[in-house]
């Protein structure tokens, strides 16, 4: 029987849409005030669920703490208090709408929990962007 543990995690960064294909006016079109040249930022809500088969040793899915560690190094650590467009190498050339955000974060944790842990987990990623708008990357 597979179940989940969920471990939710807070993070502040600033970032703007903006598709440099398009013309200033369409832009403003489509992003509002999320095309602002001097960025804006979110308090971003983060949860992850891993899901999996009980270890019959540890009784664990996963050993929070581990997963607590894995997100601080990889996720938090990397988008807390950080400007997405400058200062994460992946979002210099992909728009980081929350979509694409939430889609990073599976990408990196999957990978992680994989290597480190066991590549038999699931992983679903919930990231809130405001308290009514949110994504979800599902395993």
């Amino acid at each position: 029987m597979k179940i989940s543990v969920f471990r939710k995690e807070h993070f502040n960064a600033a970032h703007r849409l903006h598709n440099p294909n398009w013309s200033a006016q369409k832009n403003e079109q489509i992003f509002g005030k999320c095309n602002n040249p001097n960025f804006h930022g979110h308090n971003y809500d983060l949860i992850v669920q891993v899901i999996g088969e009980i270890d019959p040793e540890t009784g664990y899915v996963m050993d929070t703490k581990v997963l607590s560690n894995i997100i601080k190094e990889h996720i938090l650590d990397r988008f807390d208090h950080k400007n997405l467009n400058v200062e994460v190498p992946e979002f210099q050339h992909i728009n980081p709408t929350a979509e694409n955000i939430a889609l990073l974060i599976w990408q990196v944790l999957k990978e992680k929990i994989n290597t480190l842990v066991n590549p038999n987990l699931e992983i679903k990623i919930k990231l809130y962007e405001t308290e009514r708008n949110f994504v979800e990357v599902p395993a």
